[in-house]
């Protein structure tokens, strides 16, 4: 499991929920390179690792938030996150940012319940 960038938990657990914490595209505590699309594979990697960590997967999402630094990248990053979630399709927000940490152009938090 990476490290988190900051003073925050990765997953918390409360009341039948599992919040995992925004992930960015870090693969062995460096950011990917490439761009949006290695990036969104990488945080769907880690996003899994978590979810699997709580017996989760997936299919157990029931909301994200897709950050990403440039509203450009919507259509593309839509694809990837459909490739991922398949025909399940949890609550989304999607937000265009300034900046995100450590470089990263896309980050998503999810919300799973138990």
């Amino acid at each position: 499991m990476e490290k988190p960038v900051g003073p925050y938990s990765p997953v918390v657990k409360v009341d039948g929920w599992v919040i995992i914490s925004g992930q960015v595209g870090i693969d062995e505590g460096k950011l990917v390179d490439g761009g949006l699309v290695p990036q969104l594979h990488q945080l769907f990697i880690n996003l899994k690792r978590l979810l699997k960590s709580q017996n989760l997967s997936l299919n157990d999402v029931v909301k994200t938030t897709v950050f990403l630094t440039d509203i450009e990248d919507y259509a593309e990053m839509n694809q990837i996150y459909v490739q991922e979630f398949g025909n399940h399709r949890p609550a989304r927000s999607a937000v265009a940012v300034n900046a995100l940490p450590i470089g990263a152009v896309v980050e998503i938090e999810a919300w799973a319940k138990i």
